[in-house]
């Protein structure tokens, strides 16, 4: 069984925030929420996190996903992997990850558990030109890894080591928690480090293994906002080469943003500027303009959005979006829609073949079929107190500057006159006019020019 301890306890002082250090996005994910979405892939089905500092922050975003432990006072790495005692007399491996370190990988998490099939540890390190502030690995002659020491406690000599712990290790769970037992804070911080099992372990006789990471980025640290931008470029870098080696275009890279968990299908092209959000999934043969900015939003194939902001919702097969369209709050437009400049839609449904170009707004509404709106209509969909509903049926057309005060029915192939005001239903095939009569006034206009 593969289970897994994230080290997720400390105030993350250097951050110099109120809000848990674990908890800071990376690509619009919190750290902790990147670990864990990488256990999972890997099939992880134990995951204790170890809380301390900001807590119900923790809990709160992760639910029930995981287990919690407290560790309170903090003492140490070793000590925080103590409080993990619902996994105690498990069969099987776990990984010890660091909650500030978002960038491992599914791939690197998989290798470690194979790697550790022959051993009671394995240890993941990175060779580093300057190994700074991080423990040494320290090897014996055979090339084993004898120790690890960190860097406060570090001779001189040891400090000239390249190869660094990354603070991620591998265990057989049974043989940890006897391992436990045994680590002492006998040393410049007196705490309890989880690299002591290293010793313990040899002493045993049981095997430990060193797994290099060739990529020294991934395994790194957050501990301060320097180290957070890092990461965040390491990760956008990584989620949009995935992209484009499934075949998507993406114009300019540097300048595009995508979140971790956003699909999209080949052949789509993404401009600069484009932001993809959340649970966002977009399909094939899509089109995205620079300035769009989508959030769980659900794309269908051969759409193209340009400049526009989409939030919540659904555009279907063959629609164009914007520029500068707003869908929002469960909106869904159907296929071969267009949508134009400066409309927004808000929990809104429009049928297939629809069009509305320009200059509108339509909330709480369920449009029908082949309907044809007019520039600078409105749904009047709020009194003061309560929302409601406009429905408009197949094949209607609404001239331009209507008001649709909700409640309210156009019935299918009805006709709005251009300026009206519709408070009432209209039935089937009927127009509705609601504005004053013309009146002409012959000469006024040249009169009040001269006057």
């Amino acid at each position: 069984m593969k289970s897994a301890i994230v080290l997720a306890a400390g105030k993350g002082t250097r951050m110099k925030s109120a809000l848990n250090k674990v908890m800071h996005p990376v690509c619009n994910k919190p750290m902790i929420g990147h670990i864990v979405s990488a256990l999972k892939k890997c099939d992880v089905e134990k995951i204790v996190v170890v809380v301390g500092h900001g807590a119900e922050d923790v809990k709160e975003y992760l639910k029930d996903d995981v287990m919690y432990a407290l560790q309170s006072p903090q003492l140490g790495t070793g000590h925080a992997v103590m409080q993990a005692s619902q996994l105690e007399g498990s069969d099987g491996d776990t990984i010890i990850l660091c909650g500030d370190g978002p960038l491992i990988q599914p791939e690197t998490i998989q290798k470690a558990f194979e790697e550790n099939k022959e051993y009671s540890l394995t240890v993941l390190t990175s060779v580093l030109p300057d190994g700074e502030r991080y423990g040494r690995i320290v090897r014996d002659a055979a090339g084993n890894v004898e120790k690890i020491v960190e860097a406060k406690d570090c001779t001189p000599e040891e400090l000239e080591i390249k190869e660094i712990n990354t603070g991620i290790f591998c265990f057989k769970t049974k043989e940890l928690f006897e391992g436990l037992k045994e680590i002492r804070n006998d040393n410049a911080q007196s705490e309890y480090y989880i690299t002591d099992l290293v010793e313990i372990f040899n002493k045993k006789g049981l095997k430990g293994h060193a797994m290099i990471v060739d990529d020294p980025e991934e395994t790194m640290g957050v501990n301060d906002r320097v180290d957070l931008a890092k990461a965040q470029k390491w990760m956008k870098r990584r989620i949009n080469e995935r992209h484009m080696y499934n075949g998507v275009t993406i114009i300019d890279p540097e300048h595009t943003y995508i979140d971790a968990d956003v699909e999209i299908g080949q052949d789509t092209v993404i401009y600069p500027n484009v932001f993809l959000q959340e649970h966002t999934r977009i399909g094939n043969n899509v089109t995205i303009l620079p300035n769009s900015f989508l959030r769980n939003a659900e794309i269908a194939d051969d759409v193209t959005i340009d400049s526009s902001k989409i939030v919540e919702s659904k555009v279907g097969k063959g629609s164009t979006v914007g520029p500068m369209s707003h869908l929002r709050n469960q909106t869904e437009i159907c296929e071969n829609c267009r949508i134009g400049n400066f409309v927004e839609f808000k929990n809104s449904h429009f049928g297939n073949g629809s069009k509305c170009a320009h200059l509108t707004y339509i909330g709480d509404s369920d449009f029908g079929e082949r309907i044809n709106v007019g520039c600078g209509v409105v749904t009047v969909n709020y009194d003061g107190k309560h929302k409601f509903r406009t429905t408009v049926k197949d094949g209607a057309f609404i001239g331009s500057n209507c008001n649709l005060i909700a409640p309210v029915t156009i019935g299918e192939n009805a006709l709005l006159a251009a300026g009206s005001t519709i408070t009432d239903s209209v039935q089937d095939g009927d127009m509705g006019i609601a504005r004053s009569r013309q009146s002409i006034k012959p000469g006024f206009g040249t009169k009040y020019k001269n006057k």
